[in-house]
């Protein structure tokens, strides 16, 4: 009788289990309403972007003129802003996947932000070298150089530290606080980056009516005023600790094998 009575208790606790499982957490509904938000205000960013360098600049080509400027702001925003910080973001938002599998992706929408953001530094320096303009002589041409030469050091060192690992396990994971610091400054940099270029851009191009409202400057200050709510959501995101990736015993057990084999520890060893 008491067997009876303890099996249906066990039953009926492992039923309210499965259902608080299942059940909407308000942390869970607040992380995806976040995450959505995020998505917006980086999607209308670059939006944004292509429709001032549409409308107001005249379009894009590849041809020397000031058409083919308009192709760096639109790669600068897209490559080492939205798609950055989305990439920084995949281990929040996939935090229940397969680690590898994040892992991959995170390098590939990394990949390809810095495809993008050369494109948009090569659009940059041959529209200068045709319109015989000087190089690198702006606070914003600097900030933007050591962001880009930064990012692609970044990129390099996580591929070769996690997505194809060739440091031993202690130097991985000393390494990666500092990676995920890292990210965090370049994305800041990122923004900041692009803050300066927008002054700048409209500095040399509207000066006279800009301090009059002009609409081609207020569209400019609204997507700086959407780049930097994309960077709070994402900071946000990134480094509160109830969004974090919970640690996943069966990850752990192969890391530890993985480092039994190649460096010759026990398995039962820290």
């Amino acid at each position: 009788m008491l067997d009876s009575r303890t099996s249906s208790a066990e039953q009926t606790l492992g039923y309210s289990a499965i259902m608080d499982e299942t059940a909407p957490r308000p942390g869970r509904s607040m992380f995806a309403w976040l995450v959505g938000a995020s998505q917006l205000l980086g999607v209308a960013s670059v939006v944004l972007t292509g429709v001032w360098m549409g409308h107001y600049r005249g379009g894009f080509a590849w041809d020397g003129s000031g058409r083919e400027f308009n192709v760096h702001p639109l790669c600068m925003v897209l490559g080492l802003v939205f798609l950055q910080g989305d990439a920084i973001l995949v281990y929040r938002v996939f935090r229940h996947e397969a680690k590898r599998n994040v892992k991959v992706l995170h390098g590939i929408i990394h990949l390809l932000a810095l495809i993008i953001s050369i494109v948009g530094i090569v659009a940059v320096f041959d529209f200068h070298r045709a319109s015989k303009t000087p190089d690198m002589y702006t606070l914003h041409s600097w900030c933007g150089m050591a962001t880009l030469l930064l990012f692609i050091i970044q990129w390099v060192m996580g591929l070769l530290f996690f997505l194809f690992p060739v440091a031993s396990s202690w130097l991985r994971a000393s390494y990666l606080p500092i990676h995920v610091f890292c990210g965090l400054v370049l994305l800041v940099m990122a923004i900041g980056s692009s803050l300066l270029g927008i002054t700048e851009k409209l500095l040399f191009s509207i000066m006279p009516t800009y301090s009059q409202f002009a609409p081609e400057g207020v569209l400019a200050n609204t997507l700086g005023i959407l780049l930097v709510g994309f960077g709070v959501l994402l900071g946000y995101l990134i480094t509160k600790e109830e969004f974090r990736r919970p640690p996943n015993p069966e990850e752990e057990a192969l890391s530890v094998h993985f480092k039994t084999l190649t460096e010759g520890g026990s398995p039962t060893s820290p």
